[in-house]
């Protein structure tokens, strides 16, 4: 049967990790990612051609018109241009998007950029970087205000909650979940450690490495160490060009270089965590990936590259997605140990899919990406066989489950519903927790006199009391 000739499909993908430092920067990364991913298409004059370009939010830099300046760079004048917010699903959404301008017409070829240079920031602070802006503009992040406000803001202690809370659901203690944490984990610094050229950490570790608090793997918010968490300081890009299969013909990209787009799925959580009814699960994370695969069962994908900023991310996929096999679960080597580029991670895993694909032809892949704190999720399908009847369908944002009230400064008896114990160089130094309220609500709390390592407050009653600015303190 005759492809649609709107059908997109990646035809060109590169991904570079560079080693010494400093880099070149951000502007200079994104340029040599494109003009690889051109060559691999056999199309290096093609992004002059480009009808749109997508570039994700760099952290490294900020520059006065990236989009202007990268054009500039390629001898490119796409009509559609946009620079990304942040967030671990943008990639992915700005290639559902793309799918959606071939499909009424608006473009037929684009690149999806990004790129960072954290690295070498972080050794060679101050550098003297082109075109920066005027007037730098704020970070395009909203934080939850009763959760920043408790000191419940980064990653690594959101997803720590969430982890907790299904190992609670399970009903497992922590030695036992921190046992399958790392044997879920361990995995994903092999594929890493196979593939030195692209991986950060291209070290294998085994279960009771990752998760055994050292001197040099110390505790972070509890139940993950050092080594159980993404890595952004790294210098890595990479980019993929997409085109419609018709543009794809006139560029003369044969047709074994090409990656169909199958299915795409979106869908968003309650922005608060403490509003999931279900600590435990993503129902958002469920319907993204249904939508993504249609009618495809998650048995006939033969790869998988699902977002593994933390062992939550994965372990929530796996439930989504019905997996209970030890299958494996990247093609990169995840963002622990490949490395996570800021909001450009699932950019380096369609460029690693894109390879994988092309040499298991025929095959399925699906690559999934999680924005905030386990809120925004998206997934994508991919194959070199293209769909048959019409261009893969691009999924509306579904929505979580109802939301659960959350009190502002509540007080008096509570039920701890998750907690994390955040861990400084020097030691343990506060609990954050979750709370159910004997009135259905619920409320965030901090335990100032943090938890022992050992000791499990799942379940247990507390008291809290009301301070400034809505914040619950709680004593046991």
């Amino acid at each position: 049967m005759a492809v649609d000739p709107r059908t997109p499909c990646i035809i060109g993908a590169s991904r570079r990790t560079w080693r010494d430092r400093p880099v070149p920067e951000p502007l200079d990364l994104w340029e040599e990612v494109a003009r690889e991913a051109a060559a691999d298409a056999g199309a290096p004059a093609a992004l002059a051609a480009l009808s749109d370009l997508r570039i994700v939010y760099c952290q490294s830099w900020q520059y006065d018109d990236p989009c202007a300046r990268l054009s500039e760079r390629l001898g490119a004048d796409p009509a559609h241009r946009q620079y990304s917010g942040i967030g671990g699903s943008v990639p992915l959404r700005l290639a559902a998007d793309v799918a959606a301008g071939f499909a009424d017409g608006r473009s037929d070829l684009a690149l999806l950029v990004g790129g960072e240079a954290l690295a070498t920031l972080r050794s060679h602070p101050g550098p003297a970087w082109s075109f920066p802006p005027d007037e730098p503009a704020p970070f395009p992040i909203t934080l939850d205000r009763l959760e920043a406000s408790h000191g419940i803001y980064q990653a690594y202690l959101t997803f720590a909650l969430l982890d907790t809370a299904r190992r609670l659901h399970l009903g497992l203690d922590q030695d036992a979940y921190r046992r399958e944490l790392g044997e879920l984990l361990a995995p994903l610094a092999a594929v890493a450690a196979a593939d030195p050229e692209h991986a950060w950490f291209p070290v294998a570790r085994d279960a009771e490495e990752i998760t055994t608090p050292t001197a040099s793997n110390r505790l972070v918010a509890t139940p993950y160490t050092k080594l159980m968490t993404a890595i952004m300081d790294v210098d890595m890009a990479a980019a993929v060009l997409v085109a419609t299969e018709a543009r794809a013909d006139e560029l003369g990209v044969p047709t074994d270089r090409r990656v169909y787009l199958r299915g795409t799925g979106s869908a968003e959580e309650p922005a608060a965590m403490a509003a999931r009814p279900e600590l435990w699960r993503s129902p958002a994370l469920r319907a993204a990936t249904g939508s993504a695969l249609g009618s495809v069962g998650i048995d006939d994908v033969a790869h998988l590259d699902l977002y593994s900023c933390f062992s939550a991310s994965l372990e929530f996929a796996r439930d989504a997605l019905g997996i209970t096999d030890d299958r494996s679960l990247t093609v990169t080597g995840g963002l622990p140990y490949h490395g996570g580029p800021g909001s450009n991670y699932a950019t380096h895993a369609l460029a690693a899919m894109t390879a994988t694909l092309r040499a298991d032809p025929g095959s399925f892949g699906l690559v999934t990406g999680v924005g905030m704190h386990m809120t925004s999720h998206a997934a994508a399908l991919w194959s070199t066989t293209p769909p048959t009847a019409r261009p893969a369908p691009v999924a509306e944002p579904a929505g979580g489950d109802p939301s659960t009230e959350v009190t502002a400064g509540a007080e008096g008896p509570a039920t701890v519903a998750t907690f994390s114990t955040t861990y400084g160089r020097e030691g343990p130094e506060w609990t954050a927790l979750i709370c159910d309220l004997p009135d259905g609500t619920r409320s965030y709390a901090r335990l100032d006199d943090p938890a022992d390592p050992d000791e499990d407050l799942g379940g247990s009653a507390v008291t809290l009391e009301a301070g400034t600015r809505g914040v619950s303190t709680a004593r046991r």
